[in-house]
């Protein structure tokens, strides 16, 4: 092999390795992002969803690019990873919630009642992830090796029409089942569908950028 070779191949496997740690980063950062904005319960109009749901779909997309990019054994590690990252999280607010405040900052109670949930808010993401991602994997998998490598945009839009209504009902009942009206929490399951659904077709064309 030639020394241009060699030197073209490194600097393709070097674009590999940071694309593929921009999509890794982002999918972390999602997946926190979206378990803190899970907290608030938004409403618009008689539509009631946690907060987080306006970014989590996205994991969804970033997910099946790792896939694409390293493989099945690799997008499993990072679901199983990233998991493990949302409960030092929770651990971590929970032991800063736990120190004693100073006395001239008031917010103590605030703080707690915000961050408090987060345990539950995490371990209901944590089995949704880790339920529906997987299953998402799977069936992503079994689109590229039983029916066909082409048409990117189907085995996307399959692999989460299946995970997309298992990660939503587990979610919501976990987190909210008890504390909230079952009403409200159906509301969220619903529209947690219909906004990952939309979200989905949205990010379909980040699938192509690798």
């Amino acid at each position: 092999m030639s020394s241009e070779n060699i030197h073209d191949t490194a600097k393709q496997n070097n674009e590999i390795a940071v694309s593929s740690m921009i999509i890794l980063a982002s999918y972390f950062l999602a997946q926190i992002l979206a378990d803190i904005g899970s907290l608030k319960i938004a409403a618009i109009g008689r539509i009631s969803f946690d907060a987080g749901t306006l970014i989590y779909p996205f994991t969804f997309t970033l997910r099946d690019l790792i896939h694409k990019k390293l493989g099945k054994k690799t997008a499993q590690r990072m679901i199983i990873l990233c998991a493990g990252a949302n409960l030092i999280m929770a651990g971590f607010f929970a032991l800063v919630t736990l120190l004693p405040s100073d006395p001239t900052w008031t917010l103590q109670a605030a703080f707690a009642a915000v961050l408090g949930p987060v345990w539950r808010i995490v371990l209901a993401s944590i089995a949704a992830e880790l339920v529906s991602e997987l299953v998402d994997t799977e069936v992503y998998q079994l689109w590229v090796t039983k029916v066909t490598t082409k048409h990117q945009w189907a085995r996307v839009l399959v692999s989460n029409a299946v995970s997309v209504p298992i990660d939503s009902i587990i979610f919501a009942l976990i987190a909210f089942s008890g504390v909230l009206p079952q009403e409200t929490v159906w509301l969220i399951v619903w529209a947690n569908i219909a906004i990952k659904g939309l979200v989905t077709i949205i990010s379909i064309p980040l699938i192509y950028l690798v």
